[in-house]
């Protein structure tokens, strides 16, 4: 007994010895050879996604004598998060996504609501700006009009429904929204979610006829090529960004392996972006910047269903949102979402989650374990136990049999038939475990962007409304990495780019009908002028009760 006692306690000893290691790997950082580059260069960006682009294409208009260099491990630019087929398209404006809206007191507070709109009207200033310069090219390739529905039953949702309506129409930026419990009337906004419904069943619909479908992809691909006329920017693709150094000026040095030749190189840059999507953890870890301590990270896949056929796809031209069930997390929101892609309508429903531990679509399965270490182990572990039903529903989503994908269909889409559509994969997300102050961690959703206290590197951490509001998340950072420069000159030259920079759109019935009537003309997109006594009164927000603070901040998460 002596010796089976010893025997085990042996064995727990090396498997504390062998998890510390795991955790505190590698137990050195290996150096990076000095850099190529005696001069340093003024901007790195890791990842050819959406951010970079956007950014890369901010500091060109800024600063043109700017030295960008972009490095992509992929062989193109926005193959991974913002390509077209691996997230949901929306053009995030709160409009039919409830979970943006939730309530609070039995009333509907519409803050959050608000500002994603107000972003999103940032992001179209932007994208009309370009397709004036000629940056980006005819606006149907890559934005295109799609009402935004939200579609409920049941009576504690339609009144829930009802009171988000009420609350969120008196905002200039939600005009025209229409609300309706009739099933014929929202048969002709979404024929079919209705055809084929039981007469008596309750529902209740919002449409918003300003609605947009995003190809994100298109926006990326138009970006670079027009970047790529410029004898600043440099685009090298198939390479990999392995080490981070800062150097004692500042400086960091970015050693870079290049898949082509198999060699590696290391240049010096002043600044690093790193826009690298789900990864984007892994490198701000890399740097060793002390900020990048109080982050872990969740990774989530999505799937959808997707039709193709024409016939079926050209009678459905909106986005439909659902309400989650009881219980059930934020992430698991359903919606029926015409798309425009590869040049053709077609329909996606879902999501439904896909656990990997992943960071990236084309990543490694030990991403997840890779980027465990000794300061945010024990967050994960933490998190984990206060989101059981988050882990719950993962389980039974990786679980899911084709029938019972299609009966959670049929509730959004009754007359479908599961021989016309098929299953696809959809991206990679990572979601934030962020540590608070009082040293506890929390489930964060959203974007977040980290800069560390030199202002000479950031990173973009976390997923929606992501893509769709990239021009003003990207305005954020320079705001907060070059604080000099946009005091100076940089803030005017903004306005040209972005006349609404510094206001509130939604703050005036004018601004919201001067702003988007310019952007709907150049992005032809339709445009309702709103009455100008809107917005006039202040909207008084409930007050949440509860004073325990949550360790689940899941109040913003989207479909991947």
């Amino acid at each position: 007994m002596k010796k089976f006692l010893t025997s085990i306690f042996s064995l727990f000893i090396l498997f504390i010895i062998a998890a510390i290691i795991f955790l505190k790997w590698p137990l050195h950082k290996t150096s990076i050879p000095p850099a190529e580059n005696e001069e340093a260069v003024d901007v790195v960006m890791v990842g050819g996604g959406i951010m970079s682009m956007t950014l890369a294409t901010y500091l060109q208009e800024l600063a043109p004598d700017w030295q960008i260099h972009v490095f992509e491990r992929l062989d193109q630019v926005a193959l991974e998060s913002s390509n077209g087929w691996n997230n949901a398209g929306t053009g995030h404006s709160a409009f039919a996504e409830l979970n943006y809206t939730p309530m609070v007191n039995g009333e509907v507070p519409t803050t959050r609501a608000v500002n994603i709109a107000e972003q999103f009207e940032v992001s179209r200033q932007f994208w009309a700006y370009q397709v004036q310069q000629g940056v980006l090219g005819n606006p149907r390739d890559f934005i295109n009009p799609t009402p935004h529905m939200s579609l409920v039953w049941g009576d504690e949702n339609i009144a829930f429904l009802k009171k988000r309506y009420d609350a969120l129409i008196k905002n200039p930026l939600f005009y025209g929204m229409e609300f309706s419990t009739d099933q014929e009337k929202i048969k002709e906004w979404a024929p079919l979610t209705m055809e084929g419904r039981d007469p008596n069943q309750k529902v209740a619909a919002t449409y918003m006829p300003l609605g947009n479908d995003v190809n994100f992809g298109v926006i990326t691909t138009q970006l670079a090529a027009n970047l790529q006329k410029k004898d600043s920017f440099h685009l090298h693709l198939k390479h990999e960004v392995r080490g981070l150094e800062q150097n004692e000026d500042k400086t960091w040095n970015v050693a870079v392996y290049d898949l082509n030749t198999n060699t590696q190189k290391t240049i010096k840059a002043k600044f690093v972006f790193i826009g690298a999507g789900g990864a984007a953890l892994k490198m701000l870890q890399l740097s060793g910047i002390p900020e990048a301590k109080n982050y872990a990270g969740f990774p989530v896949g999505g799937q959808f269903l997707y039709f193709e056929e024409p016939e079926i796809a050209n009678r459905h031209h909106a986005k439909v949102y659902g309400q989650a069930e009881t219980g059930a997390p934020p992430m698991s929101v359903p919606h029926l979402d015409s798309r425009y892609l590869d040049g053709k309508r077609a329909i996606l429903f879902g999501p439904f989650a896909l656990y990997s531990t992943k960071f990236l679509k084309s990543g490694s399965w030990f991403d997840l374990f890779s980027s465990m270490n000794t300061d945010n182990i024990l967050g994960m572990l933490t998190v984990g136990i206060h989101n059981l039903d988050l882990v719950k529903y993962l389980v039974e989503q990786n679980t899911l049999s084709m029938d019972d994908r299609q009966a959670e269909l049929i509730r959004y889409y009754p007359n479908a038939k599961q021989a016309d559509w098929k299953l696809i994969t959809a991206g990679q997300r990572v979601q934030i475990i962020k540590k608070r102050e009082d040293g506890s961690s929390v489930l964060q959703f959203g974007t977040e962007v980290v800069v560390d206290q030199d202002r000479t590197l950031a990173a973009l951490l976390g997923a929606s409304p992501g893509a769709s509001t990239s021009p003003p998340i990207m305005l954020k950072l320079m705001e907060q990495v070059f604080p000099a420069q946009m005091k100076q000159d940089w803030a005017e030259k903004i306005k040209t780019i972005i006349p609404s920079y510094g206001q509130k759109i939604n703050s005036s019935a004018e601004l919201t009908n001067q702003i988007r009537r310019m952007t709907s003309d150049i992005l032809q997109l339709p445009y309702i002028d709103v009455p100008t006594h809107l917005g006039q009164e202040p909207v008084v927000e409930p007050t949440p009760t509860s004073a325990t603070p949550s360790r689940n901040l899941n109040n913003e998460m989207q479909a991947p």
